[in-house]
Formats: structure tokens, C-alpha cells, sequence
């Protein structure tokens, strides 16, 4: 029977299959690790599966070395990190921040699911960026110990044209947006320019237009401008009420 690789089916499997274990002791040679590898390469992903409380990275498949210089055995937060490029930085630190969030409530509920997803810039083998989305599924389990995982896929998504330059974003537990990216997927939340994301961080700063001209080496008129848009692609009457929701969602 043939495989879907737009759906994510096999993912599902793949915890179902070692969540008793711990996500331990995975045998690459396992048939449905190799389909999963099949599949990733297909869609130019990677994934890793981590426990989040006990802070340590249980898995990783292959493609994680083509994607971002790092091979599997050897990844973790702090290469991340490290293959993060210098703009996405801050707001990819805040994201980490927001996952132990997740990672703490779903524990103390001792129960639950959560996806997280947002888009990247990552430096990969040739030392070239590449917009990659980072799709989080976070789960408690109460077997073989209480613990919450996450399951991390990687996705290439130098395709987008739309988000070439913005962000996507989603937070909630609607598992139909756990699947292969699309250009519907993508649009999820404001498709802000990183221009437009650096004038909101000013703002929610405190910083008035006019010292965010000076800092930007902007024009009075061109901040407003960009102030305007923002509003108009948030939907939000006041520039409160976005930074507000971006605070909630970790993104400033």
C-alpha cells in the first residue's frame, strides 16, 4: 500500500511504537524508521524526539546533517542554537521558552497535547540559510515514566515565497495542522516582514516612532507606515493589543 508522505500518519506510529520504551535503544534499521526516513527525505525534513523534562534529545534522524550541519548522534539545544541565524535568534530564543512553558503545564495536568509551530532561519551544510518551519507536537506520557515529549519536524520551506521574508505562527491543539506544510498552513497568523516584526519589538519596548526612526535610520513617515500595515495585516485596533498576544505566544 503506498504511503502518503503529505500526512504524518507514520509519525503517530513511530510514538506509538516507542513511547513504552522511552524512545529508547531505536534501531535504525527498524522498518518504520526506515520508511520514516524515506518519507523525510521525500519532503526535505528532519525530525528528533526529545524528552522535555529531563531536558535531553532521545532521537534524531538522518537528514539532520544536510539540513543543518549537525549529524544525529551529536545534536542538541545548544546546536540549534548555534545554526540559528543571527536575526531569528531572539525571537527562536523566546520559542524555546515558550516550549518549557508547554512542557511544565501539560506535566503538572499530567495530561494533554499542544502543537506549536513557526518558521526559522537555519544554516545548513554549506553554510547557506534556509527558511525551515519547526512543526512541535508536545505530549505527556505517564509510561515508562511521567514525562512529556516533543516530536520536532524540520521542514525546508524555501518554496514559500510568501513567508520569505515574514513568519508564521500557530499555537493549539487542532492536530490538522500537524501535517506537511502548505501554502494554507503557512498563512497561519500575521505574515510579518522581519522590519515590521523589529519596529513591534521597539514599540512594545516603549519606544515612540520618531526614536524608532532614529534607531532604524527610518523616517518618521516610513515607521508610521510600517505601523499602519501592521495593524492592518494583525487586524487589531491598537498596537497594545498585538503586542499583548505576541507576549502570550512567546514571540516577544
Amino acid at each position: 500500500m503506498d504511503i502518503d508522505y503529505k500526512k504524518y500518519n507514520l509519525f503517530f506510529e513511530f510514538i506509538e511504537s516507542y513511547s513504552s520504551v522511552g524512545f529508547k535503544g531505536i534501531n535504525r534499521h527498524d522498518p518504520l524508521i526506515l520508511e520514516l526516513e524515506k518519507m523525510t527525505e521525500a519532503n526535505n525534513q528532519f525530525f528528533y524526539i526529545s524528552d522535555m523534562i529531563r531536558m535531553k534529545i532521545e532521537f534524531t534522524s538522518q537528514r539532520s546533517y544536510p539540513m543543518i550541519g549537525i549529524k544525529p548522534d551529536d545534536l542538541s539545544p545548544y546546536h540549534i542554537k548555534e545554526a540559528t541565524h543571527p536575526d531569528d535568534l531572539q525571537r527562536n530564543g523566546l520559542g524555546f521558552v515558550k516550549l518549557f512553558k508547554i512542557a511544565h503545564e501539560l506535566f503538572v495536568a499530567k495530561k494533554g497535547e499542544m502543537l506549536i509551530s513557526s518558521n526559522f532561519r537555519f544554516r545548513n551544510i554549506t553554510g547557506k540559510y534556509s527558511n525551515q518551519l519547526s512543526q512541535c507536537y508536545l505530549f505527556y506520557m505517564a509510561t515508562p515514566y511521567d514525562t512529556v515529549y516533543m516530536i520536532n519536524i524540520k521542514t525546508d520551506i524555501e518554496w514559500c515565497k510568501k513567508i520569505k521574508h515574514g513568519y508564521h505562527y500557530y499555537l493549539g491543539n487542532d492536530l490538522g495542522n500537524f501535517k506537511y506544510p502548505d501554502d494554507e498552513l503557512l498563512a497561519k497568523n500575521s505574515n510579518f516582514t522581519n522590519r515590521q516584526f523589529e519596529i513591534i519589538k521597539l514599540v512594545a519596548e516603549g519606544l515612540n516612532s520618531e526614536q524608532i526612526a532614529k534607531k532604524l535610520f527610518l523616517s518618521t513617515y516610513t515607521v508610521n507606515t510600517h505601523r499602519a500595515n501592521i495593524l492592518k495585516k494583525s487586524g487589531k485596533a491598537h498596537l497594545s493589543e498585538l503586542i499583548y498576544d505576541l507576549h502570550e505566544q512567546g514571540l516577544i
